[in-house]
């Protein structure tokens, strides 16, 4: 018993000899970088066989460990210092995406390269999206040329999904902002995202990390403003993405505006302050009178706390609506806006199951209230629905709808 407690202590410390070796080993990049830099020596320009070699290297060099190194030199020709110069001291290669050609087909074919690699290699997405966010801080350390080809090259890896879109963090860093690098890089990168896919699908995946709002960021902040983002980009070909951009900032200022109008909902402020305010912000803002009722519908119906039982919350939507309705009579001057917001109450009591039966209700207390007109309810109801909960919704309006034509026939 006491001889094996003895020969313990000894067991361990060869384990622990051992580990030391490996981690010497573990953090020296020259054997790795030497290995792949010959490698694209003996490649030289030809992608077809660099993609092969990449392969098959992963077969016997660690590219988990040295994921960094890997791409540094890819990108650049050998490892980059901070900062985003190479190293001295290391071997290079003249074959790698800085030193090619600045052109679209190229950086395809080098998008091709990456592609192979991290499909092959799955275990190097995150190191490589990793690698891009890096590259991205370090633009200033790049010529002009080795910009708009990373550029390109981030755009339609971006487009075939191969990283995220918020890798773009990386361009609102305070230095790149100020001196255009970063809106002189984004021009780049979009053209070459867009002509891969369209702009549908760039906003989808801007939208998807939450970066559709903060296009603007990308200038210096009093350059910041939609005109002078639209000059910049429709002047370089991207009226599409400067379209993208006043779209948004019209989506953000109606959230604004809605949050406002509730909160004086709230505060209970006479309505002819709330209308004035109103059709001031329609006037700024160059909203139509149909985008306004529907900020005015959401906005009544998101200042109470709902009965969560239908047959009180009919009661209690009647009275509110009766409240309000000289605010969304003010905004129902036009045909238009009152199948906006006939269309507006169809979706609302769709979507809120409690109030699928007040829906009839509703229409019929507007109509006394002269918020509708029966020309714009049995627009509505002939052809102007939409599909959602019609047929319940129809049914509801059956009789009514009988009535006023009744009473137009009697007329």
């Amino acid at each position: 018993m006491n001889n094996q407690k003895q020969q313990k202590p000894t067991l361990t410390g060869q384990r622990f000899k051992t580990r030391k070796r490996d981690e010497k080993e573990r953090f020296d990049p020259t054997q790795f970088q030497e290995s792949i830099v010959q490698g694209l020596n003996q490649t030289g320009t030809d992608l077809e066989a660099v993609a092969k070699f990449l392969d098959a290297s992963g077969a016997k060099l660690d590219y988990r460990r040295y994921a960094e190194t890997l791409f540094d030199i890819l990108v650049a020709g050998g490892m980059l210092a901070p900062g985003g110069t190479l190293s001295d001291d290391m071997t290079r290669t003249e074959f790698c995406l800085f030193t090619a050609q600045e052109d679209l087909e190229t950086m395809q074919a080098y998008a091709q390269v990456f592609n192979k690699l991290i499909r092959r290699y799955k275990y190097l997405e995150k190191g490589f999206e990793e690698e891009i966010k890096k590259l991205l801080l370090f633009l200033k350390g790049f010529t002009e040329s080795e910009r708009n080809k990373l550029a390109m090259l981030t755009g339609i890896l971006l487009a075939n999904g191969n990283i995220s879109a918020s890798i773009l963090n990386s361009l609102y860093n305070e230095n790149l902002v100020k001196e255009g690098v970063s809106a002189a890089f984004a021009v780049k990168l979009f053209k070459s995202w867009i002509n891969e896919k369209d702009i549908n699908s760039v906003a989808s995946m801007l939208r998807k990390v939450g970066m559709d709002n903060r296009l603007m960021e990308l200038f210096p902040a009093n350059k910041r403003s939609y005109e002078h983002f639209s000059k910049y980009f429709t002047d370089a070909g991207l009226k599409e993405l400067s379209d993208f951009a006043r779209n948004q900032q019209s989506i953000g200022a109606r959230k604004e505006l809605q949050k406002e109008l509730q909160e004086q909902m709230n505060r209970g402020d006479p309505q002819k302050e709330i209308i004035a305010y109103t059709k001031e912000e329609m006037k700024k803002g160059n909203l139509s009178e149909q985008a306004m009722i529907s900020i005015i519908w959401t906005s009544v119906m998101s200042c109470v706390e709902w009965n969560k039982k239908e047959e009180l919350v009919t009661e209690q939507a009647i009275k509110h609506l009766k409240l309000y309705s000289p605010l969304l009579k003010a905004f129902t001057s036009q045909g238009l806006s009152e199948l906006s917001l006939l269309l507006k109450i169809q979706e609302y009591c769709y979507d809120n199951i409690h109030f699928m039966k007040a829906f009839q209700k509703i229409v019929v207390l507007l109509y006394k209230a002269d918020v509708l007109s029966e020309e714009a309810i049995l627009k509505w109801y002939t052809e102007a629905h939409v599909a959602k909960g019609k047929s319940v919704f129809l049914e509801q309006m059956k009789k009514f709808v009988e009535w006023l034509k009744n009473a137009e026939e009697g007329n």
